[in-house]
């Protein structure tokens, strides 16, 4: 599972507060903003899809991939993906439609997602690709040995699916309890390990969570998730020169993830590294696109505290452009009130 949703290891995303606002941050299957209340709105009446389309590590797809928008009538129309993974459809009516993403069919399971288009609003999703089963990820970015354990006996492989069905039900008591049934019959279970520390740190025991990540660490360096979920614990925690060293690994294992670049970046900055602070905010940015508007906040607030106005006023501008009804947008409104 990653990014709250089934992948090979699960990445939570949940709010973390530091000496910045820090917003919502909801990465899964499917993104709405949520739905046409999130949504940005733009000046006809049809609305818009924009996508991204994730490998099972994490990574944004950085091969072409055909996109497929369809409704119960049959397909409406085709797209492809750029080379970090993006895709949108525009004018489209209101009505429920199905994204389709067809890609390297002896890697990836052809995924599918479905989105509400609403009048005037585009719906931001992530479309997480799945590995075919018995298939090793040959995708970009570093995988582990961890992440490939092809030694977990089927009862521990039992429990770890029950667990990540619960999950998905939003069960999380349950899925805890199946995670802990599978490390008990395989200790080594780094994805179990990764995946039950991110449901206590859903429920806010972080000090739990931090355990279960730096086990999953010990059994295997490589393994991005736990390193950049334990950077997610330790920002939480205000411990952010620790958090920084936890990310900054997770970057150099995956240079082209937007959270890891987006967290670092807010480690660095409750780090008094604001210079560094802001080339990771920007990258997030640039990679993540308005999935992570959020980056922009946080640089407003970085500029508004080096004094550089112009910037940090650029930086609210777009946020709000991208994400008009995100948690941190009054917020945002208010320091444009002060910046004019």
């Amino acid at each position: 599972m990653n990014l709250a949703q089934p992948l090979p290891l699960r990445l939570v995303m949940i709010p973390v507060i530091s000496r910045l606002r820090i917003g919502l941050l909801l990465l899964g299957v499917l993104l709405l903003l949520p739905g046409a209340a999130s949504a940005q709105r733009t000046s006809g009446r049809g609305g818009s899809i924009r996508g991204n389309v994730i490998l099972p590590n994490g990574a944004s797809l950085n091969e072409r991939a055909k996109v497929i928008l369809q409704t119960d009538r049959g397909i409406r129309s085709n797209v492809y993906t750029d080379n970090r993974g993006r895709f949108q459809f525009d004018q489209l009516t209101p009505s429920i439609y199905e994204v389709v993403i067809e890609t390297d069919g002896d890697r990836f399971e052809t995924a599918k997602v479905t989105v509400e288009v609403f009048p005037g609003a585009p719906a931001i999703i992530n479309v997480n690709l799945k590995e075919k089963k018995g298939k090793e990820s040959t995708s970009a970015g570093t995988v582990s040995t961890g992440e490939l354990d092809t030694a977990v006996p089927s009862p521990a492989k039992k429990e770890f699916e029950r667990a990540t069905d619960a999950s998905k039900s939003g069960k999380a008591d349950e899925a805890i309890a199946h995670f802990r049934k599978a490390i008990a019959l395989y200790p080594q279970y780094v994805k179990a390990h990764n995946d039950l520390g991110a449901e206590l740190l859903g429920q806010g025991k972080l000090d739990d969570a931090a355990e279960e990540f730096r086990r999953a660490i010990e059994l295997d360096s490589k393994a991005f998730n736990p390193h950049l979920n334990l950077g997610i614990v330790l920002v939480q925690k205000h411990e952010f020169l620790a958090a920084a060293a936890e990310l900054k690994t997770a970057v150099e294992l995956q240079p082209n993830s937007p959270a890891a670049r987006l967290y670092n970046g807010m480690a660095l900055a409750g780090s008094n590294a604001a210079d560094d602070a802001v080339r990771e905010l920007r990258t997030a940015h640039e990679l993540g696109g308005p999935t992570f508007a959020i980056a922009l906040f946080h640089l407003g607030e970085i500029y508004m505290e080096k004094g550089e106005r112009l910037l940090a006023r650029q930086a609210f501008q777009t946020y709000l452009i991208e994400a008009p009804n995100d948690p941190n947008a009054p917020q945002a409104r208010k320091w444009l009130d002060v910046l004019r």
